[in-house]
């Protein structure tokens, strides 16, 4: 039951990211009447907490190794008291209550990240490449199925009669998760830790892993923009209400069933090569989704299948890339998995902060009528722009030493 309990755990937290990352700027503008600006600005600031937090958070965990269960249980619970407290808010809120409930939230989402990841090694059965990508395999599995469940679970609330699109009633289930969750894997939090040798940047980079991160920066770039603009895309530019949930649920059923896929073509052939292959097809959905008429649901849909399929060997190499890195060269994986998930979540911040003022200065209003002129933003913002960060990603890949990637 080791690596079941570890997808559950990553099921929470991606249950738990996918209403920070993809819902709050349409539940902050529709429901709460906030400004996109407004909201691109409050993700920024949330961002500098973590830039000095997130690493601070690695370094506790790896300073107190024996506290694993006390961190898992810290995260779990601030989510669980955060959602329906976020969700329950209703239109005229102080933006200063939203920016502490978004403090909290992000906090525990981070720490509950962190230390999973960190405590790869751990959490393994045993501490070699080819049982840390199984591992991945599992974790990322949960995660893509905690997005799924968190994808769907507004328009079910809607279906069954909630009030305010769902999203009060989103909040306490997501609660109630989070609390069920931290029981049944109390367990996983009573191995015995594995650590390593204290982390360095001059460390980090000797065995490879500033490449890597700075990889992860660039490589998030897209998936975030997407991912803040998704909802926008979808019912604005093509066109397609109530049409966003079901694509987001395909979008990452086909994420979900890659992974293994993914997983065992790594330890067959390498992490390297199979990024190379995998690569191309979100570059080909990009620009797929740049030429889409409106009202076009067939083809978003296969674009959707192929993107969420590349995605799925994003979620499961590149950690497992920096998990194997980190145990070769026998460092602390807390502390440098915090500076990981800095850097993913400075990827989604600046998604926010560059692409939502931008929408709103072209005239974009979200669930309105739109100029031309504002369509055709949003349609740079969400296909043309990632594209060409994408490519620069798959460049980087290119370049990646053949120690980094080998079995």
């Amino acid at each position: 039951m080791l690596y079941p309990r570890v997808s559950l755990y990553a099921l929470m937290l991606a249950a738990a990211g996918i209403p920070l990352y993809i819902h709050l700027p349409r539940f902050a503008a529709v429901n709460l009447g906030i400004g996109l600006g407004v909201i691109g600005t409050v993700l920024l600031v949330i961002r500098l907490v973590d830039l000095v937090q997130d690493p601070l958070i690695g370094w506790a965990i790896d300073r107190w190794p024996s506290g694993q269960l006390v961190f898992a249980s810290m995260a779990a619970l601030g989510l669980a008291i955060g959602f329906p407290a976020l969700f329950s808010l209703q239109q005229g809120a102080d933006v200063l209550t939203l920016i502490v409930l978004l403090i909290l939230l992000f906090s525990a989402f981070s720490l509950g990240t962190i230390l999973l990841y960190g405590r790869s090694a751990t959490l393994a059965k045993r501490a070699d490449a080819k049982e840390l990508m199984t591992l991945a395999a599992y974790r990322e599995g949960g995660q893509l199925t905690g997005v799924i469940i968190a994808a769907s679970a507004p328009a079910l609330f809607v279906a069954a009669g909630a009030h305010a699109q769902g999203y009060p009633a989103f909040g306490l289930f997501l609660g109630l998760l989070s609390v069920a969750t931290l029981l049944l894997t109390v367990p996983i939090w009573r191995r015995p830790p594995i650590t390593g040798s204290g982390l360095s940047f001059a460390s980090l980079g000797k065995a490879g892993g500033l490449r890597l991160l700075v990889l992860a920066l660039i490589n998030s770039l897209p998936v975030a923009i997407t991912s803040t603009l998704f909802l926008f895309f979808v019912e604005d530019r093509l066109q397609l209400p109530g049409k966003a949930g079901p694509l987001l649920i395909l979008f990452f059923l086909s994420a979900g069933a890659s992974v293994p896929l993914w997983a065992k073509l790594s330890n067959k052939i390498g992490s390297k090569q199979t990024l190379m292959i995998a690569m191309p097809l979100s570059i080909a959905g990009f620009i797929g989704a740049a030429t889409l008429s409106a009202g076009n649901l067939t083809g978003f849909a296969l674009i959707c299948l192929a993107s969420g399929a590349a995605l799925g060997a994003d979620m499961v190499v590149l950690p497992a890339m920096f998990s194997v890195t980190l145990t070769r060269a026998g460092l602390n994986a807390s502390t440098a998995f915090g500076i990981w998930s800095f850097a993913g979540k400075l990827g989604l911040a600046l998604a926010a902060f560059i692409t939502l003022p931008l929408l709103e200065r072209s005239g974009f209003t979200p669930g309105q009528t739109n100029s031309a002129q504002a369509l055709d933003s949003l349609n740079l913002a969400y296909a043309v722009l990632p594209c060409i960060l994408k490519l620069g990603a798959f460049g980087m890949v290119l370049t990646l030493p053949t120690e980094v990637t080998s079995k």
